[in-house]
């Protein structure tokens, strides 16, 4: 019987829970500078399975783990071979025996949707190829960090259609902004998802082609990489069809005046965004990566308060 929640979407939390969250992330932010300590996760280890290479996933949620009083285990993709060896609603039900949580970075989200559906235990969506929404948690904490409102801006994300958008897209029927994805024609995010934020009413979504347009008075311009991992033999096409939206120095100009950049990293500088924007006074980026500990943190506590 499921007695827990998992946070494999930003829709799985609620506007308030969202608010709640970014809120908490902050308090144990602040804790953390005092160096105070909580252990909502005291006596529990947790299982972080990667199939996908990571800096900041696996180094923020085993500092966050072990910051929160628990242990974390690094599992790789050989060494349970989830899904191939055996079943993932096998592994799900052995895992949910032996851990506390589980989180979760691989390439399928139809894989992450199995093991939460079997596991007895929350299952965290550290990144698949259709979403991101930890990332997107430490994006919202750091937007209202330099902004100080969660509703009321302008965010334009201009690049790839990729699992960044997506999350966001799902982060836009929770919260009430103006929302503008800036990209080609052929590298569109997921249109249901697209329909389904113009749907819930919360904020305004667009998409425009001309990147100029995409970013006019934008209090938020966020990027990623061209090309996804698991995508690198795409990079060159999608490279030529998303040159024009490079984040750089023109580009900005066109924002509001106090706009923050944001990029999930890691960034291929010289492409998607350039070095003067990247390292000048209006980017963000490493904010917004110190924000993956905190914002994790919370998440995880949420999760275990609410079991």
């Amino acid at each position: 019987m499921r007695n827990h929640r998992d946070f494999l979407a930003v829709t799985d939390f609620s506007r308030d829970e969202i608010v709640e969250t970014i809120a908490l992330a902050g308090e144990l932010k602040e804790r953390r500078s005092r160096r105070e300590v909580a252990s909502p996760l005291a006596g529990q280890v947790w299982g972080l399975i990667f199939h996908k290479a990571s800096l900041r996933t696996r180094i923020s949620f085993e500092v966050g783990i072990a910051e929160l009083g628990g242990h974390a285990l690094y599992i790789t993709e050989k060494e349970i071979e989830l899904g191939k060896r055996e079943t993932i609603a096998d592994a799900a039900q052995v895992l949910s025996r032996y851990l506390g949580g589980i989180m979760i970075r691989t390439f399928s989200h139809k894989d992450v949707e199995e093991l939460a559906k079997y596991a007895d235990i929350p299952v965290i969506n550290g990144l698949t190829d259709y979403s991101h929404p930890c990332q997107i948690m430490a994006d919202i904490q750091t937007v209202y960090e330099k902004l100080g409102r969660f509703d009321d801006f302008k965010l334009t994300y201009v690049g790839d259609g990729n699992n960044i958008t997506n999350s966001l897209l799902e982060l836009a029927q929770r919260l009430n902004f103006d929302f503008v994805i800036g990209t080609a024609e052929d590298t569109l995010p997921d249109m249901k998802l697209v329909e389904a934020a113009n749907k819930a009413g919360s904020s305004r979504v667009s998409i425009e082609h001309d990147p100029i347009k995409a970013v006019q008075g934008s209090h938020v311009i966020y990027t990623d990489v061209w090309a996804s991992m698991g995508q690198k033999d795409q990079a060159d096409d999608k490279a030529r069809k998303l040159r024009p939206f490079q984040v750089n120095e023109n580009l900005l100009a066109k924002a509001d005046k106090s706009c923050i950049v944001l990029h999930c990293l890691p960034a291929e500088r010289g492409k998607e965004i350039t070095n003067g924007v990247m390292d000048g006074p209006h980017s963000v980026v490493f904010d917004q990566a110190e924000n993956r500990l905190h914002a994790q943190k919370a998440v995880m506590t949420v999760l275990m308060e609410t079991r």
